[in-house]
């Protein structure tokens, strides 16, 4: 069974960066045809997809986000990072990350609260 796990700060001041680490346990990070992708959900708004990263290690950004953002990987520890520059407090949200099949999504993490405040 998959199980995906977000870590990262609580806390991040405006301007900073955050990253945020999805840990992949149960599967193989590149084993086709499995994408992994960022969401969040700002307080009393809905779901915003921020980009993916595919099995083969494409990379698909959102315009929102593109200007600010990098997916990565590391296939020897299975984890898949998001990197968002340039923070404010409208980034405050609760950061997901999940794994698709390109049919549905099929795994969710619990996703990690980030607030960002001076």
């Amino acid at each position: 069974q998959v199980q995906l796990q977000e870590s990262g700060p609580v806390l991040v001041k405006p301007s900073q960066a955050l990253s945020l680490t999805c840990a992949v346990s149960g599967d193989s990070i590149t084993i086709p045809y499995y994408d992994y992708m960022w969401l969040r959900q700002p307080p009393g708004k809905g779901l915003e997809w921020i980009g993916a990263i595919k099995f083969s290690g494409n990379r698909y950004y959102s315009p929102q986000f593109r200007s600010r953002i990098s997916i990565s990987r590391d296939t020897f520890t299975n984890q898949v990072t998001l990197q968002m520059y340039q923070m404010t407090p409208e980034d405050t949200a609760i950061y997901y990350c999940i794994r698709d099949d390109n049919y549905h999504v099929d795994t969710w993490g619990q996703g990690t609260q980030v607030t960002v405040s001076s």
